[in-house]
């Protein structure tokens, strides 16, 4: 919500008048100088809309501030070209409302379009949220980082490496909201205070690693390109079962830890729905991406969201930091999900991630039963996975 400088505001004020913690405030407006902010400047208060309302018979703004318990001098904020004394009845005003219950529906077919849509939205609502372009897929979808946090430890999350479990974005974004929302709204999750997480920590999230491939899972191949994909495919036209990008190359088969064990020992040695590593690590630009910004932020902790199995993976040839175990005996704790330190393949990025950085990195195989799994389990998944995500923020030891 933007509102305008007056003679005498600061950023301590608008977080006692809007009950924002100014952090919050401060990270919203990286251009402005709080201590030098001039008359008529454009400041953006996170968490709060405008909301458009017409005046009544007998409507004060003493008496809608009651009435909406918001302070008279917020409303005032949001209406600076309007005289609180000459109300006209009919006349349109807006009022600040805070926003109280989440913008992502993560109960739906969770497309490309969709993630788009909702990144925007909660940029515009919690403005102190970070994008970034790491890269674009084979079809020049922008590969979207979101960073929030200003503390120096790094959390790095993120999902939809295989097009088919593109339910981990939704329950990715479902858990990113919710934690926007308790930023705002000053409440915790879960016994877990986020605004000092906000503090010590820094998260990204990359929410859709292959967006061409899930597209291709949700609506179908692009029009130029049926009939190549249909022959990858097998001849089928049914991509429910589709994991690779849309080259056909599995994106979690394609980083050099490895690697060459897994191709040797994979069946596809061509272009196929799944498992086809690639005739080099490295070969896909999602794939580039992803080791490009690990190479640049260097993570504390990694998750990467897969589905499915209920279970998760942490160790890799013995490179895992003995903070990985105290971590997965947590994450074990509080979802209920097997804890699995190795299992007998290579070329992940967890497992490269292990090997090149010796930081505690986890794949997380969300749910159970057959990819792409329904969205009838998204209350479950998420309800056993918030723990996990919570604790890889605030349990340092």
């Amino acid at each position: 919500m933007k509102i305008r400088v007056r003679n005498g505001d600061t950023f301590w004020y608008y977080s006692q008048l809007f009950y924002i913690p100014i952090g919050l405030i401060i990270d919203s407006n990286p251009s402005l100088d709080p201590n030098e902010l001039k008359i008529g400047t454009e400041v953006e208060i996170p968490g709060f809309i405008k909301e458009s309302y017409r005046i009544k018979q007998g409507d004060t703004f003493w008496k809608l501030g009651e009435r909406w318990n918001i302070s008279v001098d917020a409303i005032l904020l949001v209406n600076d070209y309007i005289d609180p004394d000459t109300l006209n009845i009919g006349s349109g005003i807006h009022l600040p409302a805070r926003v109280i219950t989440t913008v992502v529906d993560g109960k739906q077919g969770y497309s490309y379009s969709v993630l788009e849509k909702d990144i925007s939205r909660l940029k515009e609502i919690y403005p102190f949220i970070k994008l970034n372009s790491i890269g674009e897929s084979v079809l020049g979808k922008p590969i979207v980082q979101m960073k929030i946090g200003s503390g120096r430890k790094k959390v790095h999350m993120d999902a939809s490496f295989h097009a088919n479990e593109w339910i981990t974005t939704s329950i990715l974004m479902t858990f990113i909201n919710d934690y926007l929302l308790s930023l705002t709204n000053v409440k915790p999750i879960r016994g877990v205070q986020t605004h000092q997480v906000y503090t010590e920590v820094t998260l990204s999230i990359v929410p859709m690693v292959n967006p061409d491939g899930v597209d291709l899972v949700l609506k179908g191949p692009p029009g130029n390109m049926k009939d190549q994909l249909v022959k990858i495919n097998r001849g089928s036209t049914d991509f429910t079962g589709w994991k690779a990008n849309i080259r056909g190359v599995d994106l979690n088969n394609q980083f050099p830890a490895k690697w060459e064990i897994e191709k040797e020992r994979k069946e596809e040695k061509e272009p196929a729905p799944r498992d086809f590593p690639g005739d080099k690590p490295l070969s896909e630009p999602e794939t580039i991406a992803m080791a490009e910004l690990a190479h640049e932020e260097v993570f504390d902790r990694l998750l990467a969201l897969h589905t499915q199995g209920k279970e998760f993976y942490w160790g890799y040839e013995g490179l895992e930091p003995p903070e990985a175990e105290r971590l997965a005996k947590d994450f074990e704790r509080v979802s209920g999900y097997e804890s699995v330190r190795y299992i007998d393949s290579y070329a992940g990025y967890k497992d490269w991630y292990i090997q090149e950085f010796q930081k505690p990195s986890f794949t997380l195989e969300l749910g159970k039963g057959i990819n792409p799994l329904p969205l009838s389990q998204f209350d479950e998944i998420y309800r056993d996975t918030l723990g996990i995500f919570l604790v890889s923020v605030y349990r340092w030891y």
